[in-house]
């Protein structure tokens, strides 16, 4: 036997490999940590390249920012519980106080509020309003586009519907078509 013969029998130091399952878990815990963090940075600084809030009837620019943040986090909880109506007039008293950094998060929310209560054009027109901001809203638009293929599948136009469900798992493939 020659010495290159005997190098290639020698064996190779083993690769780990993990499955897929564990890459796909690890991948969506760090997209999961990415969209908290995200979120928490979104309601502090607001996002990137957008104009600063508004100054509302009351107070300054930080009271309507902290008002509107309260209200639409009061609005997720109602939600959650099935409270629709109250979450719904908490969405809408958040967007009154006119923080534009908060729209598309708090339009997003009030569309998937609309699709509960059975108001499905009103939600696409909430999803609408939320998916039409510009800006890195990767969460906020694949949580819109998934309320809207909700209230599109709900009114019957399945088409729209599913291509509103891929545009949702684009953004997020956590967000699967039901």
């Amino acid at each position: 036997m020659s010495k290159s013969q005997d190098k290639s029998r020698t064996k190779q130091p083993e690769t780990r490999r993990f499955s897929r399952r564990t890459i796909l878990v690890i991948g969506v815990v760090i997209v999961v940590c990415i969209a908290v963090i995200g979120g928490v940075v979104l309601l502090k600084e607001g996002p990137v390249g957008q104009p600063l809030p508004t100054v509302n009837q009351t107070g300054s620019a930080t009271d309507a920012f902290n008002t509107a943040s309260a209200l639409y986090s009061q609005s997720v909880d109602l939600a959650n519980a099935g409270n629709y109506k109250t979450a719904l007039d908490d969405a809408d008293k958040a967007l009154a106080q006119n923080v534009s950094s908060l729209t598309p998060l708090i339009q997003a929310n009030r569309a998937g509020i609309l699709v509960a209560m059975g108001q499905y054009v009103d939600a696409i027109t909430a999803a609408d309003a939320a998916i039409g901001v510009e800006g890195n809203l990767t969460t906020t638009h694949a949580i819109a586009w998934y309320n809207k293929a909700n209230a599109l599948a709900a009114l019957g136009r399945t088409a729209e519907a599913n291509a509103a469900y891929s545009n949702a798992s684009a953004l997020d493939p956590t967000l699967k078509h039901p």
